[in-house]
């Protein structure tokens, strides 16, 4: 045995708990269900001083420069410096990569690590589910998770009277008390898990992602708290397997970048370094299944589908040996390997393919000289290939001297050592098993076997299948129950019902269930083979479900039974992608992927109600955004309006509208150069009426109801993409009548490539930190109302990694529901509206929000640059050569907003300059009935904040606009012609006169400091035209027009001349 076997042997005489109790303090542990960053406002202006403080969340324990950093529940914590020195053995704390304090900045938390830490040493099982969830300083909280990654396995933590099962949904890892009906959450990953283990004491979990700024994760499972994480262990692309070793002391990771690494990790040291790695050869596949050899921690083996690796670590680090296996080596077929483990006779590897067979690997060949062997297990071969069945093997393990296999049949087998079949477990209903995790408590096999085919005492397992179904199967009367059964393909459609506490989910495979969310309980479910469901929406009265599909058929069911109600209805062309109730019910109207807007209306058939065919129209020429139902203003008839990615808002007359023929009353362009993603009903919060509106640019409109009138610009959430959808939050009947909120998701990890403020690139900011970069994540939050630009008064938490589809509002407003689309799952969400409040009264009152928001604050430079600016407009508005006395005061005319903004670094177009004066202007009417003629500074500042770039100039926004506008020179750079720029300025978009075009280029180049010889004479047409032709070479690329006409500052990267 090498002398580190045996060191680490000694070492492990103790199991991991033991060893983190010769610690000599308790660790940094952060409980389960905190953030792993510090809630700051979005500004980043920190609030911590007010807010409850966190185990891992305290300011002095990330630094200044983390604290005032904007992040998200779940977000993950911050790149970790060197970690903290601990004993050896120590467990360490997942956050125990933040940066290290003083020691006198550490003790005042050693009372509070203490009751954390206790937590770990005297959890027990069984005690996850008595800790107390409910209070929590956060808006919005997870509280139920329906669906799981059917990818991955689930774990059986408990078995008889607590039957307990781990899982993995989405980013978070579920431990659900099945009899009991009570789940816990472990969170701390932002991307969704990608591979897990359970320790063989069912205590230690470790769980890792892919994705940036990767995790892996050591939980306790006893308590919930995770005891160790490992913070950039894979850089390039995070992790696709692991494993923990028997004694629960080593982990084995594998990464999932295109050059696979593989990682040796003893995670209850304080490291962040491996213990040893190396690379594999892209010829080997990709290693996607990897486990321990239960009789020696120092041997491991992982598979592709066409390679077997075998490892071995110690004092010379990690060696692999690959052996070499074909069709030709035993003159039959291989097929694709699934899983290997190692034989319990710890001389051979066994491993299942998908041909039904079983490849016996073994380090002693007869073939070979013994001298000439390499050690064990790196010179391991194929020595035979056992045909146990004709049907793939899926699962393939050892549990106590049986070895276990599970098929693409559903089919469970025992066997014993020498692959000689014992015991069969099967159903009809069970599809191609994922995995298989068996109980601790030993069952006698069933009777209907002879005594001579069962040598071995078996255990109860849970059985979970490809096709998102999970099995209870009890070996002692070979029972299988099902424990879980959810959608196996993505969750696009949710909908709750408007009156009572249920929800209705519906997938792409085409099943539908409705669940009691006040009892989390499963009520009723339909299949409907033919397509998958894409939305979902309840009548205003609760009796009817409708149901769009992607096949382009709407369905009618009842609310309860989930049986049709009406024969289907397919009259779109693609598939159906909203659908909604007028609020009497009396029209349903969907909209579908080929641009359509489809209308019916309710009839009675033979004393029936049911929905005919009205009408339908293609109302735009991109993708509409939404469709939206109200009431007119003088009746109580409905209004129908939509919304499109070609800036459409169409309304249309029901009441005009006959058989085949849709009425359109009003067409309006809601936006310049924006894409509007969704829209909603304002609350009445004033006497005018409004229509709310988000875009791709960060920004949220107002529209009067009547003319479409832009009335507001106001800066949304900033979280994230862009708000994808938007749900005005029910009112409870104690809530303040007055008091609003939204409710939003945004779905994408990527921003939109059409906004021009929308990318990492920013090459100007004004008034605004320069070259921003925001990593972005789907997120589900809350914003008061009224909308006014204050980043305090939203909030928002991750909540799908991977893309959010849909939300929903229980019709008290105490919670939320989101869905996840290709994840499979819905997540419950419990409002906490106080907390928000809280968090917006922290954040400052009054201009203190806006403030921050400038560069520098209200201290800063650019304050007092944009007072002299504000103050220099008084001067010219009163006439710059006026000997009368000047009137000292605080506000300017309108007339001077576009000169201010301009000064202060924002550029806006025409339509922009006036939308912000009437903004300003028709800010009274409606109550006084007077015109605004001038603006104070606070108020100024407001308007900037709102209006200018959410994200700041985009140098990615510009090349792409050279792309399409240019064409490549002899370098292969994007150009575009002088003379075709100076064209496109006077003739495209808003076209510029010969004269202005002249008073800005002239101005931009003809005044900059530093010029030497004379000055051409830019008031004459010839002096103008030869500055042009000097300062604008013949061929324009992005960064020349970006860094020497317009003279903005950009990075070093961006500039290619």
């Amino acid at each position: 045995m090498s002398q580190d076997r045996q060191t680490a042997q000694e070492m492990g005489e103790q199991d991991p708990l033991a060893a983190a109790q010769e610690k000599e303090g308790p660790p940094e542990d952060a409980g389960a269900d905190v953030p792993l960053c510090p809630p700051s406002s979005p500004s980043g202006m920190g609030i911590l001083d007010t807010l409850p403080s966190t185990w891992a969340g305290n300011q002095d324990a990330l630094g200044e420069d983390t604290a005032r950093t904007s992040c998200l529940k779940g977000a993950g914590p911050p790149k970790p410096p060197a970690a903290l020195s601990e004993p050896k053995g120590a467990i360490s704390s997942p956050h125990s990569g933040c940066r290290k304090q003083d020691t006198h900045q550490r003790s005042s938390k050693d009372a509070q690590r203490d009751g954390s830490a206790s937590l770990v040493w005297a959890a027990k099982p069984g005690m996850l589910f008595q800790k107390d969830r409910e209070s929590s300083p956060h808006s919005l909280n997870l509280s139920w998770v329906f669906g799981y990654n059917s990818s991955l396995a689930v774990h059986s933590l408990m078995d008889g009277e607590d039957r307990v099962l781990l899982y993995v949904s989405s980013h978070t890892v579920v431990i659900h008390d099945v009899l009991r009906n009570r789940q816990y959450h472990l969170q701390g990953h932002a991307n969704v898990i990608s591979c897990l283990c359970v320790s063989e004491d069912k205590r230690w979990v470790a769980t890792a992602d892919r994705g940036p700024n990767a995790l892996i994760i050591v939980w306790d499972s006893f308590s919930g708290v995770p005891v160790h994480t490992i913070f950039e262990s894979h850089p390039e692309d995070g992790v696709c397997a692991i494993t923990i070793s028997q004694d629960a002391k080593y982990l084995v990771t594998i990464g999932a970048g295109t050059v696979q690494r593989v990682c040796v990790w003893r995670w209850t040291l304080p490291t962040e370094k491996p213990l040893c790695s190396t690379e594999l050869r892209p010829e080997f596949g990709y290693q996607d299944y990897v486990i321990f050899n239960p009789q020696d921690p120092h041997e491991f083996v992982s598979n592709s589908k066409t390679q077997v690796i075998f490892y071995l670590w110690g004092d010379a680090g990690l060696q692999y040996g690959a052996p070499f296996l074909s069709n030709k080596t035993f003159r039959s077929a291989v097929g694709r390997f699934s899983q290997s483990v190692f034989h319990f006779n710890n001389s051979q590897a066994l491993t299942g393919t998908s041909a039904g067979k079983v490849v016996v690997w073994d380090a002693v060949d007869p073939q070979t000289d013994p001298q000439e062997q390499q050690a064990r297990p790196l010179g391991m071969t194929p020595t035979k290939m056992v045909s146990v069945q004709k049907e793939g093997l899926t699962v393939l393990q050892v549990l106590d001297s049986c070895i276990v296999t599970g098929d693409v049949k559903g089919q469970v087998k025992f066997f014993d050592e020498e692959l000689l079949l014992l015991s069969l477990y099967s159903h009809s209903k069970v599809g191609p098993i994922r995995s298989l995790s068996f109980s601790t408590t030993l069952r006698d096999p069933p009777d209907a076997f002879p005594a001579r085919s069962r040598p071995f005492l078996a255990r109860n397992f849970i059985l979970s299948t490809s096709d998102a179904t999970v099995f209870h199967v009890a070996t002692d009367s070979a029972d299988f129950e099902k424990v879980l059964e959810e959608a196996k393909k993505a969750v696009s459609a949710i909908a709750c019902h408007p009156q009572q506490t249920l929800v209705a989910v519906g997938s792409h495979c085409g099943l539908l269930k409705v669940w009691d969310y006040q009892h989390t309980k499963y009520l009723a479910s339909r299949i409907f083979p033919e397509a998958g469901i894409q939305c979902l929406s309840y009548d205003p009265e609760g009796y009817f479900l409708a149901a769009g599909f992607t096949d382009g058929s709407v369905h009618i069911l009842d609310a309860i039974s989930l049986q049709s109600s009406c024969k289907e209805l397919r009259f779109s062309q693609g598939p159906v992608t909203h659908i909604s109730f007028s609020h009497d019910s009396q029209y349903l109207a969907t909209a579908d992927e080929k641009h359509s807007v489809i209308v019916y209306k309710k009839v009675l058939q033979n004393g029936r109600r049911c929905w005919e065919h009205l009408a339908g129209l293609d109302s735009h020429y991109k993708p509409i955004r939404g469709i939206l139902f109200g009431v007119q203003a003088d009746s109580n008839e409905p209004r129908l309006l939509s919304l499109g990615e070609d800036r459409q808002l169409v309304e249309y007359d029901l009441s005009s509208s006959i058989k085949d023929h849709l009425v359109v009353t009003h067409r309006d362009r809601v936006e310049q150069s924006a894409v509007p993603l969704c829209l909603a009903w304002y609350p009445q919060l004033s006497t005018e009426s409004f229509i709310l509106t988000a875009n791709n640019c960060y920004k949220m409109k107002l529209l009067n109801t009547t003319t479409k009138m832009c009335r507001k610009t106001l800066l949304g959430p900033t979280y994230g993409s862009p708000l994808e959808k938007i749900q005005i939050l029910p009112t409870t009947s104690t809530a303040d009548p007055k008091q609003h909120y939204l409710v939003y998701i945004t779905k994408d990890k990527v921003w939109s490539p059409t906004c021009p403020s929308c990318t990492t690139a920013t090459i100007y900011r004004a008034g605004g930190p320069s070259g921003i970069s925001l990593e972005t994540k789907p997120c589900v939050g809350l914003q008061i109302l009224p909308v006014d630009g204050n980043p305090h008064k939203s909030s928002a938490f991750i909540c799908h990694p991977d893309g959010a589809s849909d939300l929903a509002s229980s019709y008290d407003g105490r919670h939320i529901f989101t869905a996840g689309g290709s994840d499979c799952t819905v997540m419950k969400w419990k409002v906490n509206l106080s907390a928000l409040d809280a968090a917006a009264f922290l954040g400052g009152e009054d201009m203190i929000p806006f403030y921050n928001l400038l560069d520098g604050g209200r201290e800063g430079e650019f304050f007092r640059e944009l007072e002299d600016y504000f103050y220099y407009a008084q001067i010219c508005s009163q006439g710059m050569n006026t000997l009368e006395n000047r009137q000292v005061s605080t506000h300017i005319p309108l007339e001077e907003i576009p000169s201010v903004m301009r000064a202060i670094g924002f550029y806006p177009s025409e339509e922009q300059i006036e939308e912000m004066i009437n903004e300003v202007k028709f800010s009274k009417y409606v109550d006084t009935g007077e015109q605004v003629t001038e603006i104070n500074l606070g108020d100024f500042i407001k308007l900037y904040i709102n209006h200018r770039p959410a994200l700041g100039l985009s140098m990615k926004s510009l090349q792409r606009a050279f792309q399409v506008l240019g064409y490549d020179n002899e370098k292969g750079d994007k150009v575009i012609d002088r003379g075709d720029l100076l064209s496109l300025l006077q003739c495209r978009g808003e076209q510029m006169t010969e004269d202005e075009l002249v008073q800005c280029l002239t101005t931009l180049l003809g005044r900059r400091p530093g010029r030497r010889g004379s000055e051409p004479d830019t008031s004459d047409p010839s002096g103008a035209a030869a500055l042009i032709e000097e300062e604008i070479p013949a061929e324009v690329t992005a960064e020349i027009f970006a860094a020497d006409i317009l003279g903005l500052p950009i990075a070093a990267p961006e500039r290619k001349n």
